[in-house]
């Protein structure tokens, strides 16, 4: 199981000595999500985050940035993805991009293309950062393998005590958020509490 990071939404301070500090404690890969911000505050946070790490970060906004940035992962909200041509996909898939995208629904696996590297799929739980954001699966809820098209990474709502859940509804990854930012003083040490047992239960899988 994989275990990725999502940006807090609004710009906190200090974030990229965080960001950096999370990735030299082993995370693989940081979506940045800024919904409102502007490009000059996105290109400000990603010029202070170290060049070594730029090629684990994926971006959801301003993807015009990527070239600056030498960033190679890039992520399509849902809206985004119903209004992008497969041609800009292929495009972008032969330049090198690694391509996400989200999902709020399983169905729509069927109907995505094989572009994206993989998806995210939720809210599994209910949300830390959003309140009254609710989960949408039972708890005995499992992903046939027969319909995984790509890899599918459970988001929302994910902390130390249902990790082990996301496991065993077979997803193969889970995003963390507001674990991570609900206390920006202390995210350092919630990853690597959650580090720790995702490794834990990969091992327990060999």
């Amino acid at each position: 199981m994989k275990l990725l990071a999502i940006s807090n939404p609004e710009f906190i301070p200090d974030e990229a000595e965080i960001i950096n500090s999370l990735f030299r404690e082993g995370l693989v890969c940081l979506h940045i999500r800024k919904p409102e911000s502007n490009p000059a505050d996105f290109r400000n946070l990603l010029s202070k985050v170290h060049a070594d790490f730029l090629d684990r970060i994926s971006i959801h906004q301003h993807h015009d940035l990527a070239g600056e940035f030498g960033i190679k992962r890039l992520h399509f909200t849902e809206k985004e993805r119903k209004s992008v041509s497969t041609e800009i996909l292929e495009n972008l898939k032969s330049g090198g991009f690694l391509l996400s995208t989200s999902i709020h629904d399983l169905s729509e696996l069927k109907i995505l293309s094989g572009l994206f590297s993989y998806t995210f799929f939720g809210p599994v739980f209910n949300s830390i950062s959003k309140s009254g954001y609710q989960g949408v699966l039972s708890h005995d809820f499992f992903i046939e393998p027969e319909i995984k098209k790509i890899p599918i990474i459970g988001l929302g709502g994910i902390n130390r005590r249902n990790l082990q859940q996301i496991e065993n509804m077979n997803f193969d990854g889970a995003a963390i958020l507001g674990t991570l930012w609900e206390n920006p003083e202390n995210a350092i040490m919630s990853f690597r509490e959650l580090r720790e047992l995702v490794n834990f239960i990969n091992q327990s899988e060999t």
